[in-house]
């Protein structure tokens, strides 16, 4: 089978067993009770998810696997030239892999043109699976274009970037549930993986908590460049979700998620490098 079919069935399979398996641990184990946007933001964020699918398949006509299948063979790739076995290639792979999202996702919070699009990820006033949906076409668009060029420069093992791609999917629905873990097994978890918990601190209201905790899958970034927040300062159980002044019924609205980026009123989001700084947030449209 060739690696695009495979990489297409097992991805969409992993992500209908994600879906499910999240949605029932939300539903057994909630964080907090249901939205009463829950049906409209569910239908938007997939509305947004699949658009933006659709957008970026039309553009680049290409997948990260793909790309690492074509630069496999040559020798210009970074990884053709490192001297170690396979198997140490494959985990570096994944780690740098990883560390390119953190970095990119750092940058959403640094630089004001990534910002404006980024944050309507976090204009969200709820959190649970469907907000890892809630990404606008644009900020898809770029973080695409930055990582298939990033692959093309490393030539990964093709398996690392298969696993960067499944890891990636099933942190996208874990951190952002609705759901918490027992909090003896949540403290072992988050030494080596995101936890719903770890993540919840960066969709804090409090725009400076919005630059902490910027890894996808792996916990280790954080620490290692200052980034890590144990809990928000309001505390777990009093953390408020979304970005201030924003009406909460108008954050669910499709239009309002595509436009929000262009509004003359957006504003800049803190240097992640002072986590609980806190600066303007975005005040309410008109």
């Amino acid at each position: 089978m060739p690696w695009g079919h495979f990489e297409a069935n097992v991805y969409w399979g992993l992500f209908s067993a994600a879906l499910l398996g999240i949605a029932l641990w939300e539903m057994l184990r909630p964080w907090r009770g249901v939205s009463k946007h829950l049906v409209r933001r569910w239908r938007n964020h997939a509305a947004l998810f699949f658009g933006s699918i659709i957008f970026i398949a039309g553009i680049f006509r290409t997948g990260a696997i793909l790309i690492a299948v074509a630069v496999s063979n040559n020798h210009f790739g970074l990884f053709h030239w490192v001297p170690v076995p396979f198997f140490a290639r494959a985990i570096l792979a994944v780690l740098l892999l990883d560390l390119l999202q953190y970095g990119i996702h750092r940058a959403s919070h640094a630089v004001p043109v990534l910002w404006r699009l980024h944050s309507v990820h976090h204009s969200d006033p709820d959190l649970d699976l469907s907000t890892g949906f809630r990404h606008h076409p644009f900020e898809t668009l770029i973080v695409q274009a930055v990582y298939f060029a990033v692959i093309a420069l490393l030539a990964p093992p093709v398996v690392s970037v298969f696993a960067v791609e499944l890891l990636g999917l099933f942190q996208d629905f874990f951190t952002h549930a609705n759901a918490n873990l027992p909090q003896p097994l949540e403290k072992i978890v988050r030494a080596f993986l995101i936890t719903p918990e770890m993540h919840r601190v960066h969709h804090s209201d409090a725009i400076g908590e919005q630059s902490a905790n910027l890894g996808t899958v792996f916990p280790f970034w954080d620490r290692l460049f200052g980034t890590y927040l144990e809990a928000p300062s309001t505390g777990l159980d009093g953390i408020r979700i979304g970005l201030k002044g924003l009406d909460p019924a108008a954050c669910s609205g499709l239009v309002f998620m595509l436009a929000q980026p262009f509004h003359s009123t957006v504003t800049e989001a803190p240097s992640p490098s002072s986590p609980g700084a806190v600066p303007a947030g975005i005040p309410e449209p008109q």
